[in-house]
């Protein structure tokens, strides 16, 4: 079962704007009370969509100068990218319903 990848400022550009596949961004925070709410449902979701979609997570407390350089101003946040370049973006706890039928539309989009 595939886990969420944790990265950092230093793994940024390797995890993420390298990547082959898109790769779908959980912000969170610690102490943030939503980000727990759809924790498991992130986590879920990147065993479903493995070898399709790379899930990874970057606390914003951690890594603040990525989170400002995308405009994340509330967390949770969820940005898509694709190519290294974000496609794609949910603010808020979102149910994994929702989440997929994002997923699948982004996967979809060429």
């Amino acid at each position: 079962m595939a886990e969420p990848i944790n990265v950092t400022e230093s793994t940024w550009d390797a995890e993420v704007l390298k990547s082959e596949l898109p790769v779908l961004v959980d912000f969170w925070a610690e102490w943030c009370g939503p980000c727990k709410m759809i924790a498991p449902a992130v986590h879920d979701l990147a065993g479903e969509y493995a070898g399709r979609l790379n899930v990874a997570k970057l606390d914003v407390d951690s890594s603040p100068n990525i989170a400002a350089k995308y405009g994340v101003r509330s967390i949770p946040a969820l940005i898509f990218f694709k190519q290294g370049k974000p496609v794609d973006q949910i603010i808020g706890a979102a149910p994994k319903g929702q989440l997929k039928r994002k997923i699948d539309a982004v996967l979809a989009a060429k």
